[in-house]
């Protein structure tokens, strides 16, 4: 039910407070309810005000300690008090504006003392120091100030955008260290694995040449033994001559081949047995000496 009242009675809502005068002077708050007045003496309900919480939106441009012009926008929540509902009626003419003073006044005396990202950081120390002026002023006018909020800071459109690149291009930066450290972990791996490839490579060509050493001995041997009167360089070039054309017959059965020149006969198979012998004989002879 709104607020409604004539020459002889009123009636107060609920959330709202009256003011009643005589003669023109101050008399008594009217609490909530139905009121009658005696006109012949004077009295008469001057006003009412409302006790609800109202929000008041402040725009503030401002410029940080780095020279970037913002525009802050706060909400102040305020409410009159009912004890002091005489002072906020008859003090004040427009609260609003009043209220807006002061809130310029107290950021663009802080704001200034800022860089932007401290701005970001430390609204809240912002809104906590607006909100104790306030309180400290608008107390004495019968107001109470319940909240204030830091909605937006706002930059200049170009200062978004700089602030953005620059953002972009730390990432950048950032994911190239990324990058660079993959690739060097990946090229450490790889010739990792590249080396250990090789010493098994090497590990297994020198497992091959000991079994075909091992072989060739233990086949000498049980020839020597079994066909007597056979010395073991006779053996030795009975196996070089079969070896030799177990290879021909392999180049031959191979069906990715290709003309391959040898040079074949009696004389050229003598030559590769005394190459080899000489080879060993040779190695033999460094280890003897070590």
């Amino acid at each position: 039910m709104g607020n409604t009242w004539c020459g002889a009675c009123a009636c107060v809502d609920q959330a709202g407070i009256g003011v009643v005068e005589r003669w023109g002077r101050y008399e008594r708050l009217a609490q909530p309810g139905l009121h009658f007045f005696n006109p012949f003496a004077g009295e008469l309900l001057a006003g009412i005000l409302s006790t609800r919480i109202q929000s008041l939106e402040v725009r503030i441009e401002t410029k940080t300690k780095d020279n970037v012009f913002v525009q802050l926008i706060c909400s102040i929540q305020y409410r009159v008090v009912k004890m002091n509902a005489d002072d906020a009626f008859y003090e004040l003419q427009n609260p609003q504006e009043q209220i807006q003073a002061y809130v310029f006044d107290v950021v663009r005396a802080i704001v200034p003392r800022m860089t932007l990202d401290e701005l970001f950081e430390q609204k809240g120390e912002v809104a906590k120091a607006v909100l104790e002026e306030l309180e400290k002023v608008m107390g004495a006018y019968g107001y109470s100030i319940e909240h204030i909020l830091m909605v937006d800071i706002i930059p200049d459109a170009s200062v978004r955008r700089a602030m953005n690149e620059i953002n972009a291009a730390q990432r950048l930066q950032l994911a190239s260290v990324y990058k660079g450290e993959a690739e060097k972990v990946l090229m450490v791996k790889k010739a990792e694995a590249e080396a250990e490839a090789k010493y098994l490579g090497g590990v297994g060509v020198a497992k091959q040449r000991q079994a075909i050493t091992d072989g060739l001995r233990e086949n000498i041997l049980n020839f020597s033994h079994k066909v007597e009167g056979a010395s073991a360089k006779e053996v030795m070039d009975l196996i070089m001559i079969t070896q030799y054309f177990d290879t021909i017959k392999d180049l031959g059965n191979s069906s990715k081949n290709t003309t391959v020149f040898i040079p074949h006969g009696p004389g050229h198979v003598r030559d590769i047995g005394d190459q080899i012998r000489n080879g060993l004989m040779e190695a033999a002879s460094a280890n003897i000496e070590t």
